[in-house]
């Protein structure tokens, strides 16, 4: 059973990220003139916009994709939890830095914003641990 934990507790940040990141893509890109408006009060009027957020959704399935490896498969671990800390540390940033020029957003991205500075924290203490 130990063992077990130990597989789950080293993979964590990798879970919660594939959990989190993938339906994210989806909403970005499945279908954004109806989904954005829905969940995160995006109004998609151009096709640049909709080519825009369908990039981004798989740009972030991609990135899944590599997590899921990690999950699975031990040798690529190393660079999924180094490609989690990228992620997760430009995106806040980025959120972070929208926050100190535009101002504070809504809930769900101030959420955002904590959890991928947590993320990013798990994954270079796990890195740290290796």
């Amino acid at each position: 059973m130990d063992s077990k934990l130990n597989w789950v507790h080293r993979r964590l940040h990798l879970i919660i990220s594939t959990i989190i990141v993938i339906p994210t893509a989806l909403i970005y890109g499945l279908s954004p003139s109806t989904l954005l408006p829905q969940y995160l009060d995006i109004q998609v009027e151009t096709i640049d916009l909709s080519n825009f957020m369908r990039a981004i959704m798989c740009l972030y399935l991609g990135i899944s994709c590599i997590w899921i490896l990690g999950i699975l498969k031990g040798k690529y671990w190393k660079v999924a939890t180094q490609l989690n800390l990228l992620f997760m540390t430009t995106l806040g940033a980025g959120r972070l830095l929208s926050i100190v020029i535009d101002g504070m957003p809504t809930g769900g991205y101030i959420f955002g914003v904590v959890a991928e500075f947590v993320l990013a924290v798990f994954a270079f203490l796990q890195l740290c641990r290796d």
